[in-house]
């Protein structure tokens, strides 16, 4: 019989780290010039950010607005990652810069895909209220 702790979900410092960071991105992916030819004239929603327990790692969950092109915005977040890590101790008071991994941030794909299907005639008749 293995002796598992029950898993958790993020603690509060987690969580406010998570916060800081994201602000701090957003600014500097607003302010800073980064030279990667898949950045230029992009605007880049950052939508999350999962501090790692010791928060040496940060998984950062990204988007192009519009959603174009969207893997080559991530791989060039992902090349750029240490010159915005560098910016983002600029901007933060952190005992340490954690490092930054960008994924792409499916949530908005999900959303539509759920508001498509909820305005099907076949979903939205059985979504009606009955009359009881």
């Amino acid at each position: 019989m293995s002796k598992r702790k029950p898993t958790r979900g993020p603690s509060q410092r987690q969580l406010k780290a998570g916060e800081l960071i994201r602000r701090a991105l957003a600014e500097i992916l607003t302010r800073e010039d980064i030279r990667d030819p898949a950045l230029k004239g992009v605007s880049i929603t950052i939508s999350e950010v999962r501090a790692a327990p010791d928060l040496k790692h940060a998984t950062v969950f990204a988007a192009p607005l519009g959603g174009e092109n969207s893997d080559d915005v991530i791989l060039g977040l992902n090349r750029s990652a240490r010159f915005i890590r560098g910016k983002l101790g600029h901007y933060m008071e952190m005992k340490s810069t954690p490092r930054l991994k960008f994924v792409l941030d499916e949530s908005f794909d999900t959303a539509d895909e759920m508001d498509r299907l909820l305005a099907r005639p076949e979903v939205a008749q059985d979504l009606k209220e009955s009359p009881n």
